[in-house]
């Protein structure tokens, strides 16, 4: 440890005293300055070393170098004829230089320090085996891999010969030869390895050492048995690929053919010299490339229905991405012949649609109903099942009348003949009438030759139903009744009557009691047509069967929409409990599949937030019939121009919901589609 006094605390002198402060073999005794306010003093005063104005009481035997700071002369020449003999006096300037000179030594050390320890890192990272010897053919490089393969520690080899660390090296042949040994075999141990070994030359040439770099050739034998196995596995693949009877098409990522088999070839009718080498489209003769859309996407597709080859096959197509450690390598198709599918597909359709025309749809277990209103309904409508009295199904819009008309039919005698639906609003006063009772040929222009069964012939033996029967004119209605009356009918253009044996379930959401007031409706009719009353609540009366109303519909929009939702959550029903449901199920059904659509398909769960705004209708009603609470002007509205304007609120607030069908505009007005168009214009609307 070197006792260091500084004499002199300017700017000189204060860089120096820092510098000696870094150095551990070094300690300020002191230092001394005229100014004791000099930096020199102000810092060496803070880390509590000696400070003074004169130098003469610090120069003791605790003193081995004295280091002048001043830059003075005088200075210098006094403390150099005071200070003891055995004491060292440096000028500043040269005290300064050396420690310059020793802070770059330092610096330099450590770059090499560090130099050193990337090399290591890299020599040790890599997975050749490396051993370096000097001339003297003592081990002096020793990495990582080395010691993995040969099972000798490193610090156990450096510094020893390498016949001792390795018996059998051959690095002292190099170092006497001067030539290298390239791609030799060598056992160590039970290890086989592959190696290198050449000698190391200085500047002038001269042999100062020897290296040698090897590696584990067992891990290419592993891989050679690999590549084997994969030639056994592709022989396989393309076995089982030729054996298969799927037609099988692969392309590249490219997009084009790498791979048929024979049974694609019998499929399309083309070889390998017609698809291998050729674009994904060669064999499409009608309908996109399915193996292009995956390359493009990278998704697989399923389903795809094509026509291929040059007979125009009718095919579905499933393709899907080859991906090789997460890249897109190519796509691979499984083409199948449905032609005979199609054929079975299209005579079970026809079948399908005879059953529809012979059968109704529904029966009384899809009925849900757990309030009492409901379950009188349902239990008055097994009664008129087994009767063949004309029933009248009552209700608003949306309650399910057409469910119960379907019930009736099903558990009724005549389930196993037709069960056909006439909407009364949908069609015109002319074609309605020519629709239900059929017309003769020539009965009026158009007609067709032959003439044609109306729709009470056909439901003979089964039944019709009647919907919206309240839509009817007064003419039709007159006809109706005597069909009721005389079981009998009258084809347009003909005077023959035609016996019918028909059940009729009429079904209205009109106030027919008023409506025989207007003169709107015939009473005798409405007696012939409500033998069997049931009267359908509304769903707001019978909130409580919301719930398995909704798991019902929940059901089937999952198979409609492919989706997975188990329930609603309890938020979400307590919300539609708080609503009133003027659309009734119809709209329950609305809102559901709203809420489905915009549900993630990753969610099982309805929640609240997935429902439409269910309050917004009521409100845009408060709002827009917000003249009724009084007036905001001097003139006081007539009764007239009071409905007429809550008429065409109410109109545009159907077509809002039904976003613009007029069909189902009028469905949720209660009206027919006719009285639905004459209200538009009459409102100019």
């Amino acid at each position: 440890m070197k006792r260091v006094l500084v004499i002199g605390a300017g700017r000189g002198g204060t860089s120096i005293l820092r510098m000696l402060l870094d150095r551990e073999t070094i300690k300020v005794t002191a230092v001394v300055d005229v100014d004791d306010q000099a930096p020199g003093i102000v810092l060496a005063r803070g880390l509590g070393i000696p400070t003074g104005r004169s130098f003469e009481s610090f120069l003791t035997d605790d003193v081995d170098l004295i280091i002048e700071a001043t830059g003075s002369e005088e200075a210098y020449q006094q403390i150099l004829e005071r200070k003891p003999a055995n004491v060292s006096l440096i000028p500043g300037a040269i005290a300064q230089l050396l420690m310059v000179l020793i802070a770059e030594k330092e610096g330099l050390i450590e770059r090499l320090t560090q130099q050193r320890q990337e090399l290591d890192v890299i020599l040790n990272s890599t997975h050749d085996a490396m051993i370096a010897v000097d001339k003297d053919c003592r081990v002096k490089l020793f990495n990582a891999a080395a010691e993995r393969i040969t099972g000798v520690r490193s610090d156990t080899a450096l510094g020893h010969f390498a016949k001792d660390v390795i018996p059998n090296t051959r690095l002292h042949v190099v170092l006497q030869s001067s030539e290298p040994e390239l791609n030799q075999l060598q056992w160590l141990g039970n290890t086989r390895i592959i190696t290198n070994r050449v000698p190391i030359f200085d500047d002038y040439g001269t042999v100062v050492g020897a290296a040698a770099v090897f590696r584990d050739v067992t891990e290419v034998q592993a891989l050679a048995e690999e590549v084997t196995n994969l030639k056994e596995i592709q022989s396989l693949l393309e076995a089982i690929i030729h054996s298969t009877q799927d037609a099988i098409s692969v392309v590249d990522q490219h997009g084009r053919g790498i791979l048929i088999n024979p049974a694609y070839t019998r499929l399309t009718g083309l070889t390998e010299n017609d698809v291998i080498g050729k674009p994904a489209t060669v064999d499409i003769a009608e309908g996109e490339s399915m193996h292009m859309r995956v390359l493009q996407t990278g998704q697989p597709v399923r389903g795809a229905h094509l026509k291929v080859g040059p007979n125009r096959k009718e095919v579905l197509v499933n393709v899907a991405p080859i991906m090789v450690e997460g890249e897109l390598m190519g796509s691979v198709g499984i083409i199948q012949d449905i032609s005979e599918i199609k054929r079975l597909s299209d005579e079970l359709d026809e079948a399908k649609k005879l059953i529809r025309k012979l059968e109704s749809k529904y029966t009384f277990d899809d009925i849900i109903g757990t309030s009492g209103e409901m379950q009188m309904a349902i239990e008055q409508a097994k009664i008129a099942a087994q009767t063949p009295a004309t029933v009248l199904l009552r209700g608003e819009s949306g309650t399910g009348k057409e469910l119960f008309a379907h019930a009736i039919h099903s558990a009724s005698v005549r389930r196993y003949n037709q069960f056909i639906r006439v909407n009364c609003a949908a069609l015109s006063e002319s074609l309605l009438e020519s629709e239900l009772f059929g017309y003769t040929e020539g009965a009026f222009t158009g007609a067709s030759r032959g003439g044609k069964k109306g729709l009470f012939e056909e439901a003979s033996g089964g039944t019709i139903f009647l919907d919206e029967i309240g839509e009817l004119s007064v003419s039709t209605q007159a006809k109706i009744l005597r069909v009721l009356q005389e079981k009998e009918i009258l084809r347009v253009g003909s005077s023959k009557p035609i016996p019918v044996d028909v059940r009729v379930i009429a079904a209205t959401n009109v106030d027919l009691e008023r409506a025989i007031r207007e003169k709107r409706f015939r009473e005798d009719l409405f007696y012939r047509i409500n033998v069997i009353p049931i009267m359908i609540p509304p769903l707001r009366a019978r909130k409580q069967e919301l719930l398995p109303l909704s798991e019902k519909l929940i059901r089937k929009f999952n198979q409609d929409y492919g989706r997975n939702v188990e329930r609603l959550s309890d938020d979400a029903l307590q919300k539609m409990i708080a609503y009133e449901w003027q659309g009734n199920v119809r709209e329950l059904e609305n809102v559901l599949g709203r809420a489905i659509i915009n549900m993630k398909f990753t969610e099982t769960v309805i929640e609240a937030g997935h429902l439409p705004e269910l309050q917004q209708n009521r409100q845009q009603q408060t709002v827009g019939h917000g003249f009724l609470a009084g007036t905001a002007s001097d003139s006081f509205p007539t009764l007239e121009t009071i409905i007429a304007e809550a008429e065409k609120h109410h109109i545009r607030l159907a077509l809002e919901r039904s976003v613009g069908n007029k069909t189902k505009a009028a469905q949720v007005l209660g009206v027919s589609v006719r009285h639905l168009y004459n209200k538009l214009e009459k409102h100019k609307m």
